[in-house]
């Protein structure tokens, strides 16, 4: 292996209520699933050298239409229910979830793929798009509907307490100042 590109995650974050949470910002995982994301990119760092480039991403969370379709992320979820059932249901509504579409996140590690090695060894990269709290994002959902569905249902939204505390807003700008890479899809 030549290169190695580590998918990491934002919500390494944990809950933040900074204004633009870049890539220096204390991890403070809330979760397992975050906490060994983590963890896990200083050891891949320890084999950085001449002969093997490593460099991690940490992709916001993904939505848009792909041939392994995730139902259980914000958008998707929420739109699912929209469609199926003409009814979402919001956990809280007021944490932020950073969000990059599929498509964006494929240009993303193929540009990494073709990268200079010197430019990309070693370093940290936010990937994200659009900022916006889950309730945000279920009126998006609702809007959308009511545009693509010739239907006369109406899509309802319910706000449901939530235990879920993650909530942060990452800023992509080094990818845009270091890459020269910007998300050309929104929500």
């Amino acid at each position: 292996v030549k290169r190695f590109i580590y998918a990491s995650t934002s919500s390494v974050c944990g809950v933040s209520d900074a204004e633009k949470v870049n890539e220096e910002h204390p991890l403070v995982p809330i979760t397992n699933y975050n906490k060994y994301k983590g963890l896990c990119e200083p050891i891949l760092f320890r084999y950085q050298s001449p002969d093997f480039t490593a460099v991690t991403i940490r992709p916001a969370t993904v939505c848009g239409y792909s041939p392994r379709q995730r139902l259980d992320l914000t958008v998707n979820m929420l739109t699912n229910h929209a469609y199926d059932n003409y009814a979402v249901s919001v956990f809280g509504g007021s944490q932020i979830r950073s969000n990059i579409h599929i498509d964006d996140i494929v240009d993303l590690y193929c540009m990494l793929l073709k990268l200079p090695s010197e430019q990309i060894a070693g370093k940290i990269y936010n990937a994200g798009c659009q900022n916006l709290s889950v309730a945000d994002v279920a009126v998006r959902v609702k809007e959308m509907m009511v545009k693509e569905n010739s239907s006369e249902k109406e899509v309802t939204i319910e706000t449901i307490k939530s235990d879920d505390p993650r909530s942060y807003h990452i800023s992509s700008e080094k990818n845009k100042e270091e890459l020269n890479f910007t998300p050309s899809h929104t929500v």
